[in-house]
């Protein structure tokens, strides 16, 4: 009876052994997955960072131009509908995309009013269980949109001053948030970038490369 214990023993040690053999490759194919996916995440907002700041410099180049022409309204149409935008945001993209540990494969203007930024992660995977992940990067995609708020009626030919010469009041805007009378004198009563103009996410995707 005891030989016989003894011999069960011997015979079950090698299915322990490889039970928890392939326990372990489990759970380091697991911590694989998780370290790539970390990875994804980490590039994903790399990319979403990059796309938006792209996007805000453009609208923030757009408000100001507008502010440069407030007492001339029929300046305003290109400005405030973006058809006279200049997409030439794209450094931000690299900016910060190297502060999340990124770099730029490609920033993409594309009409009317939106980047298209890919990044790569400057990190890898690392070594693990599964092949190849020592030099895997994550790569990662995001558009950022800009979408005009505000509209305005032109002033009327007839709407002169008192005085018989011709000066216009300036238009109202009509915006998402609310409507704002410009008065160049009165700071209080000029838009702020945001008010004229929303930067959102339209689309992201990660990946590995």
């Amino acid at each position: 009876m005891r030989r016989s214990r003894l011999g069960d023993a011997g015979q079950a040690f090698p299915i322990y052994i490889t039970v928890v053999a392939g326990l372990l490759f489990l759970a380091f194919a697991y911590l694989a997955v998780g370290q790539a996916g970390v990875k994804r995440n980490g590039a994903q907002t790399a990319a979403d960072a990059a796309a938006l700041a792209a996007a805000q410099d453009t609208r923030d180049q757009l408000a100001g131009e507008w502010l440069e022409v407030v007492l001339d309204p029929e300046k305003w149409r290109d400005i405030l509908d973006g058809s006279g935008a200049v997409l030439n945001g794209c450094w931000r993209a690299y900016e910060l995309a190297a502060q999340n540990d990124a770099t730029v494969n490609d920033c993409d203007p594309t009409e009317p009013l939106a980047y298209t930024v890919v990044v790569a992660s400057t990190t890898s995977v690392g070594d693990s269980i599964v092949p190849g992940t020592e030099s895997m990067h994550a790569v990662a995609s995001a558009t950022a949109v800009i979408e005009p708020l505000c509209t305005f009626e032109p002033p009327g030919e007839d709407a002169g001053g008192d005085d018989g010469a011709d000066v216009l009041p300036l238009p109202q805007l009509t915006c998402d948030d609310g409507n704002w009378d410009p008065d160049p004198d009165d700071p209080t009563t000029l838009p702020e970038p945001k008010d004229l103009f929303d930067v959102h996410l339209a689309d992201s995707q990660a990946n590995d490369e």
